[in-house]
Order: structure tokens, then C-alpha cells, then sequence
């Protein structure tokens, strides 16, 4: 008898479990944002946290400036949100080593709005494409920043594009 009472919740529970994993899989997700790597885009202090919209994206379907999320190439565990610089084939100044990258095929270049405070590919290299999992499109909290995030490329001169011949 109690099952029978049950049985629509416990229904409507999977059914809506199924509806969220699939919509968190394929077209969007919020992630959380700490630290000071981004600012002024995020500034990862409000309580301790602010939440972005990520929209999930096919692979290579980005360009330069978008900010993304991607699986820390330095762990596994934890996404990571930076500010896409440069994509395959780019060649990438690196000021801080004085040396000049180029991006591999199948790789991307992401740094850190804050570049004092950012652990990104000035630190641990290209980073691959498999491991990005959307852009960043708008800000949901805390309500005072809430918007849009805006599409910023690199100073000239820090990314020479490939060009195909």
C-alpha cells in the first residue's frame, strides 16, 4: 500500500534526475568560482563564492578571449576556470620566461585575468582540448555581478595567430 502512494514520486524523482544529468551533460551547468586567478572578471571573494553558466560547447568550437572551464591538467578532481589566450598552431609570448610558445595541435592556451595570482599555461603548459569542457557565458551570482562575460583578447603582440596558407 505504501508503494503505491510512493510510486509517482519516487517516478517523478528519477525522471527529473534523468532530465537535470542530461541537461547538465549536454548544454549547460553552473560552476562554482573561488580564488583570485580571474579578477577583475570574477573575483572569487564575495562569501567565499560567485556561480557562472557554463555552456557546453563541441570540441574545438572556441576562440580567443572566451573564458572556459577545463579539467586541471595538475588535478584531475577539480575544474579550473581561465581565459582562453591562444589555440593550435598559435604562437604565445610568455613575458614572464621571456620565451616565445608554440600551441601543439589539439591544445589551447589559458591564463588567468590576475597574472600575479593565476596557476595557468605559463605554469604547467598547453593545455589539451579534450580536457575543456565549455565557455563561461554569464555571471548568476551573487545578483550585484550578475551579466554577461565579456570576450577579451590579448594584448597585440602576445598571440600570432596561424595562418593558413
Amino acid at each position: 500500500m505504501a508503494w503505491a502512494a510512493l510510486r509517482p514520486v519516487v517516478k517523478a524523482c528519477i525522471g527529473g534526475s534523468l532530465i537535470g544529468i542530461t541537461i547538465s551533460d549536454r548544454y549547460f551547468s553552473v560552476a562554482a568560482v573561488h580564488g583570485g586567478s580571474m579578477r577583475p572578471t570574477f573575483d572569487g571573494t564575495t562569501d567565499g563564492r560567485e556561480y557562472a553558466v557554463v555552456k557546453r560547447s563541441p570540441l574545438y568550437d572556441y576562440s580567443r578571449g572566451e573564458v572556459v572551464v577545463f579539467v586541471s591538467p595538475a588535478d584531475h578532481r577539480s575544474r579550473t576556470i581561465k581565459r582562453l589566450i591562444g589555440l593550435p598552431g598559435d604562437w604565445v609570448s610568455v613575458p614572464e620566461k621571456e620565451e616565445i610558445r608554440k600551441i601543439p595541435d589539439g591544445h589551447c592556451w589559458v591564463e588567468g585575468d590576475n597574472g600575479s595570482a593565476s596557476w595557468d599555461s605559463r605554469s604547467y603548459g598547453p593545455v589539451p582540448l579534450g580536457l575543456v569542457q565549455g565557455r563561461v557565458t554569464h555571471v548568476v551570482w551573487p545578483p550585484s555581478k550578475m551579466g554577461h562575460v565579456d570576450k577579451r583578447v590579448p594584448p597585440e603582440g602576445r598571440v600570432m595567430p596561424q595562418r593558413n596558407l
